[in-house]
């Protein structure tokens, strides 16, 4: 059995005690996603390595990373289940997003920048059966007020550490971690499950997802050139998913 497996076997088996009624507290390995995915080669090593989700950036106004719409139709289109193919896309508006998701045909939506609620709730009545992920750029506490307006309309929250306010945006792949602190007071106060980016690494991962408690970790794909092309031995000596936190479900 795969490592990818026996680790999704673990958390199959958590999520059975979960409603078993035997009052036990199942500990799961954190689900990981890897993002800045850009190539069918990159992909395939990524998911050798353990991942549990891919992200696949679309343009963006600022950034490194951004690969074709083309490019991500293609690369969605061969993995496989159970991973998930995640669209980061910096549409604002609901029928902009819908028409992205359409072109690509991700699994996941993952909506980079600080939309209006309203879009939200009407991209949830276009695109029903896709699963919405709101980004939440961390810049202090209010990020904590955003919870009720999103939560209604969308699947999970990512926590990252962009700056959507600026002249030209930046809505991820900085490099830049944020307070864990918020973040963490973010996943006490949220009903829908959170993803924790910004900025995590090898070395800060297991102390952030340790104080914040995500139900999963965003990392990008860490190249000194662009050409580089990360193999599966690389990633499990960065990123193999035993050296993730294991974390309670409940």
């Amino acid at each position: 059995m795969s490592l990818l497996y026996r680790y999704k076997a673990i958390a199959n088996i958590g999520a059975l005690l979960a409603g078993s009624g035997q009052g036990l507290e199942p500990i799961v390995r954190t689900q990981i996603k890897v993002c800045r995915i850009a190539s069918r080669a990159e992909a395939q090593a990524a998911i050798a390595a353990g991942a549990d989700a891919l992200g696949l950036v679309a343009r963006m106004p600022s950034g490194p990373g951004p690969i074709s719409d083309a490019l991500i139709a293609e690369l969605a289109a061969v993995v496989p289940p159970p991973v998930a193919a995640f669209l980061l896309t910096s549409e604002t508006t609901a029928a902009a997003i819908s028409a992205h998701v359409r072109a690509t045909r991700p699994s996941v939506v993952q909506i980079v920048a600080h939309i209006d609620p309203l879009e939200s709730a009407r991209l949830a009545e276009l695109e029903p059966h896709i699963r919405r992920v709101q980004v939440i750029h961390v810049e202090g506490r209010e990020a904590l007020q955003m919870i009720p307006l999103y939560s209604p309309h969308i699947d999970a929250f990512l926590l990252d550490s962009g700056t959507p306010a600026t002249p030209v945006p930046t809505l991820g792949g900085t490099g830049r971690t944020h307070d864990c602190a918020v973040s963490a007071a973010f996943v006490r106060s949220s009903d829908k499950p959170v993803f924790l980016a910004g900025g995590l690494s090898a070395d800060n991962v297991a102390a952030a997802i340790r104080t914040v408690r995500p139900y999963m970790g965003s990392i990008c794909v860490p190249k000194s050139a662009p050409t580089e092309v990360w193999t599966p031995t690389k990633w499990r000596h960065s990123f193999a998913p035993s050296h993730w936190p294991m974390r309670n479900v409940r």
